[in-house]
């Protein structure tokens, strides 16, 4: 993941779909946070 942010040579300023789809494997929303689980492996929860 870092590698490919770190190709693209631009901070990341807006929603981008193709980074999204290439980063992302899934998304589960629960009633208070949401965790985020990338292709690489990494999982993170984010309150909401």
């Amino acid at each position: 993941m870092e590698k490919l942010l770190d190709e693209m040579g631009t901070a990341v300023t807006e929603y981008d779909e193709s980074l999204v789809r290439k980063l992302i494997e899934k998304i589960t929303v629960y009633d208070d946070h949401f965790t985020v689980e990338f292709k690489s492996g990494l999982e993170t929860e984010v309150a909401m």
